[in-house]
């Protein structure tokens, strides 16, 4: 029988992330405390962190959890259950300087029937502790590969758990230097327009700072985004992958704006389902972050937006709340990353900046981006 994650190649690459985690994502510092949050399947690299974690001279503690059980009790939350958990929350924040999530899926649909408004009155109720968490902490996201994983990207279990290790060992520094020219030049840019299949679509990010991620918080990592100023976006935008949110999954959404507001959604699964997602509050009908995806290493979407988001040659347009480092005064519960490739193999497309073609088919074609452009040939 093999024993994921227990190959002395897999302990290898493990060895690596917890190092690249905690020395370069995190900048751990003596006496720090980090705060580890899992399932019991991540143990193998759970283990490398708290070795990494220990000889920096922090201090580590674990919280396992069970993705069924807190789905089930979610399911089962009262008013006083909500409050408990956002003095839990507040807690934590008080008491930890950096945080480790590792997510393990092992089925997709598990927080599907988790009612509408236990998400909004506990979104609402954590809402300080998260934003000291995401805003004032030193944070890291990543997920351990999964056989469901595995088969959400099409590959033998084995090729996919290398391919994973690899996908998140790659040279962050690298990609940072790499970047940078696409920052200044967003930085300076008025008004975008990207076309594609059943896309064309155009909007400002004026005076918005554009923030490079390689490895800082995400991993996988690899893109840099910004947000549309707010009632500039108008158009129809397209995407090819599949946007999973809360439990269900939808495909071939195609969104129509004008004056940045959403005025038609459609999909080809339930309509309505997915407009009232649009209707969860004032600002989800507005967009809150655009990004251009660069990891090298990441080709193909599998239907986790933590790979897919970072696809060469992709962009994420996303309705809801936009980031404090980037914001355009839209405010929301929602954050829905939804991607489109534009690679010639996913229908091509163009991006312009200020009327000047930046990017084709996916591919950069100015030659101070053309290091971005990665593996792609």
């Amino acid at each position: 029988m093999i024993i994921i994650g227990k190959s002395e190649k897999m302990k290898t690459g493990f060895e690596k992330l917890s190092e690249t985690i905690v020395h370069y994502s995190l900048d751990v510092k003596p006496n720090d405390k980090v705060l580890i949050t899992c399932t019991s399947e991540c143990k193998p690299l759970v283990l490398k962190l708290i070795d990494a974690i220990t000889a920096a001279g922090a201090v580590p503690i674990v919280k396992l959890g069970d993705d069924e059980i807190d789905a089930y009790s979610l399911q089962h939350t009262s008013d006083e259950r909500i409050r408990l958990l956002a003095d839990m929350a507040e807690f934590d924040v008080d008491h930890f300087d950096c945080f480790i999530h590792i997510r393990y899926t092992k089925n997709e649909y598990e927080t599907k029937n988790v009612p509408a408004e236990v998400r909004r009155k506990l979104g609402e109720a954590k809402e300080h502790a998260d934003d000291i968490r995401i805003n004032e902490r030193r944070w890291t996201l990543l997920n351990y590969p999964s056989v469901v994983d595995a088969y959400k990207a099409g590959m033998p279990t084995e090729e996919f758990f290398q391919y994973a290790v690899d996908v998140m060992n790659v040279d962050y520094k690298r990609m940072y230097d790499a970047i940078l020219p696409l920052k200044e030049l967003m930085e300076k840019t008025d008004q975008v327009r990207i076309v594609g299949p059943n896309t064309d679509i155009s909007f400002s990010i004026k005076g918005i700072p554009a923030i490079p991620c390689c490895g800082k918080a995400n991993i996988p990592d690899g893109e840099i985004y910004t947000a549309p100023v707010k009632e500039s976006v108008n158009g129809t935008i397209t995407y090819n992958t599949t946007c999973p949110y809360q439990g269900n999954i939808y495909t071939n959404v195609s969104l129509t704006f004008e004056n940045g507001k959403i005025i038609k959604a459609t999909c080809d699964q339930d309509n309505d389902k997915l407009n009232e997602i649009f209707d969860t509050d004032e600002g989800s009908r507005y967009v809150g972050e655009f990004s251009f995806g660069v990891n090298p290493k990441i080709l193909d979407p599998m239907g986790d937006i933590l790979y897919d988001e970072k696809i060469l040659g992709s962009i994420h347009f996303t309705p809801g709340r936009a980031y404090k480092d980037a914001f355009n005064g839209n405010l929301s519960s929602v954050h829905w990353d939804m991607v489109l490739v534009q690679r010639p193999e996913y229908g091509g497309g163009e991006i312009y900046f200020d009327g000047k073609l930046i990017r084709k088919d996916g591919k950069f074609v100015l030659p101070e981006l053309e290091a971005l452009n990665g593996l792609q040939k």
